[in-house]
C-alpha cells in the first residue's frame, strides 16, 4: 500500500523520523531541577514526591493519568516575573492552562491575565479577576465575545484586523464605552522554533504586517474612532524561544512604528507589549533564561531604541504563560504493557497518550520521563513511551532511557506538562480527560476534576 493511501492518513503510514540518541544519563533516578517542579524529590524508598506527598499515594487517591501541579512552584514563578518586571505589566497567558484556582493565584500574586476566547474570559470573571486586569486577544473574536469583553470593562482588547477595528468600535459605541485597545503587528521576525508556533513572520494569520503598511493604516483608522483609545502596539514573535535576538529585532521595529506614529499624528503611544513565548526546559539540554535576565534584556533594548528615536520610554508588557505554568506540573501514568523489540527499542504503553498530551504528535515536542514509583539500579534501555490510542503517532516521549526492569504497574512521570497539555486535551477515542491536582504543603486537591462517562453522555443528546 502506498503511503498516500494509508487508511490512517499519510502521517501515520510511516515510522516517525529517528533522532540522534544521546548517551544514557549516569543515574536514571536523578531528577534534574531544571526540568522538574521545585518541590519534586525522591523519598528514602526512591518514590518521587511532590509537596512532600509520594506519587504512589497520589495515584491511589486520584488515579492515573493525572496532572499534578506544584502550587508553591507556580506562585514562586509568578513572584519572580512580577519582581523582575517591576514597573511593567505581566499578563499571564491563560491559553497555557487556565482554571478558577489558577485565576485566584494570579490575582493574589499580582499578575494580570491574557484571555483569547469567551470561555477563558468567563473563567477569569467567575474567579474574580478584576476586568481592568484582563486583556482580550484573538484573531477572530466573535461579536458576542467582544460585547462581553467591552461590557465587563476589560483593560485592553488587542486588535488583529481591519474588520475587528470596526467591530470593536461599533460595539463600544453602542455600549457607551471608550475601549482601550492595542494593535497587534507582525514585525517580520521568525523565531527559531517550530513552523507552527512561529507567529511574527508575515505569512500567517495573526496581526497586521509592518512591511506592507497594514499596521500604519490600522493606526490611522483607530485614531479616527472616538469609541476606541489606542494605548499601544503589541508584538509576539513565537513560542519556546531561548534566544533574545528575535526580541531585539522586534523591539527595534515596533519602536520604529511608534516613531512613525509620533511624526504623522503627533501622538506618543504609552505602551509596548512584546508578548511571551519564552522557553522552558523540557529536557536537561534546554537552557531557558531567568525572568530577571529577560527583563533586563527587554528594558535595555527598548530604552536604547527609544532614546535613539527621541521617544519617551513606554510602559512594557510581557505575556508569560508556559514560562510560569509549564515547569510546575508533571503527568503521572501507569505502565500497561512493555514490548521489547530486539535491536531497536522497548515500547512502553501507558494509560494516557495524545488525548492528554498532543504536543509530541503536533509539534515533535521532546519530553523527559522518569520511573516514579520506585528507584532502580537496572541498566538503561532505549525506550519509547506511547499512549493507548489507535494511532501510530500516539507518542508521549519519543526517545528516552528507562530501566531494564520496568514492569507493568510501574508509575512513570513526565515533567514540564503544565502548559498546553490539559489546555489542549481531547476526548479522542472517547477517553476521559485527566484531572489537575494541586499539591502544596503536604495536601492535594483537585482543581479540575477527572471527567466521567456521564460527562460524555450528557453532551451526546442524539
Amino acid at each position: 500500500m502506498s503511503r498516500s493511501a494509508h487508511p490512517a492518513g499519510p502521517r501515520h503510514g510511516d515510522v516517525l523520523p529517528e533522532g540522534h540518541y544521546a548517551a544514557p544519563p549516569a543515574d536514571l533516578n536523578d531528577l534534574d531541577p531544571r526540568v522538574w517542579a521545585r518541590t519534586v524529590d525522591r523519598d528514602g524508598d526512591g518514590v518521587v514526591t511532590v509537596g512532600g506527598l509520594p506519587v504512589t499515594r497520589l495515584a491511589e487517591e486520584f488515579g492515573t493519568p493525572a496532572y499534578f501541579l506544584d502550587e508553591e512552584d507556580f506562585r514562586a514563578r509568578c513572584r519572580a516575573w512580577t519582581d523582575a518586571f517591576e514597573g511593567a505589566d505581566v499578563f499571564y497567558a491563560g491559553k497555557a492552562f487556565l482554571s478558577r484556582a489558577v485565576v485566584r493565584w494570579l490575582r493574589e500574586e499580582g499578575l494580570n491575565l491574557d484571555v483569547c476566547s469567551g470561555g477563558e474570559l468567563a473563567t477569569a470573571l467567575a474567579a474574580g479577576m478584576p476586568a481592568e486586569r484582563i486583556a482580550m486577544h484573538g484573531n477572530n473574536k466573535s461579536p458576542d465575545e467582544i460585547h462581553r469583553a467591552v461590557e465587563a470593562g476589560v483593560g485592553r482588547i488587542v486588535l488583529d484586523s481591519y474588520q475587528e477595528i470596526v467591530r470593536v468600535a461599533h460595539i463600544a459605541e453602542r455600549l457607551g464605552r471608550r475601549q482601550r485597545v492595542q494593535i497587534r503587528v507582525t514585525v517580520g521576525v521568525e523565531a527559531h522554533t517550530h513552523e507552527f508556533i512561529a507567529t511574527a513572520h508575515e505569512d500567517q494569520k495573526f496581526g497586521l504586517a509592518l512591511a506592507d503598511g497594514q499596521a500604519a493604516e490600522a493606526v490611522r483608522r483607530v485614531l479616527k474612532l472616538d469609541s476606541l483609545e489606542l494605548v499601544g502596539i503589541h508584538s509576539h514573535i513565537g513560542s519556546q524561544i531561548f534566544d533574545m535576538a528575535g526580541f531585539e529585532v522586534s523591539a527595534r521595529r515596533v519602536v520604529g512604528l511608534l516613531t512613525e506614529i509620533r511624526d504623522e499624528h503627533g501622538v506618543e503611544l504609552p505602551e509596548i507589549d512584546l508578548g511571551g513565548g519564552l522557553g522552558i526546559a523540557y529536557t536537561p539540554e534546554d537552557d531557558p533564561r531567568e525572568p530577571h535576565e529577560i527583563a533586563k534584556a527587554l528594558r535595555d533594548i527598548v530604552s536604547r531604541e527609544c532614546t535613539a528615536a527621541g521617544l519617551a520610554m513606554p510602559r512594557l508588557s510581557v505575556e508569560p504563560g508556559r514560562a510560569i505554568v509549564g515547569p510546575t506540573a508533571f503527568t503521572l501514568y501507569e505502565v500497561g504493557t512493555v514490548k521489547e523489540l530486539e535491536g531497536l527499542r522497548t515500547y512502553v504503553s501507558v494509560d494516557g497518550g495524545m488525548s492528554d498530551n498532543i504536543r509530541t504528535a503536533l509539534y515533535d515536542a521532546e519530553y523527559s520521563v522518569a520511573l516514579a514509583s520506585r528507584a532502580s539500579t537496572a541498566e538503561p534501555v532505549l525506550s519509547r513511551v506511547v499512549g493507548k490510542h489507535c494511532e501510530s503517532g500516539d507518542i508521549v516521549v519519543r526517545d528516552a532511557y528507562l530501566p531494564a526492569d520496568l514492569a507493568v504497574g510501574d508509575l512513570l512521570a513526565v515533567p514540564a506538562t503544565g502548559a498546553y497539555c490539559r489546555a489542549m486535551a481531547s476526548n479522542y477515542n472517547h477517553v476521559l480527560r485527566p484531572p489537575v491536582v494541586a499539591v502544596a504543603d503536604g495536601a492535594a486537591r483537585e482543581i479540575v476534576r477527572r471527567e466521567t462517562e456521564e460527562d460524555l453522555l450528557r453532551l451526546d443528546v442524539g
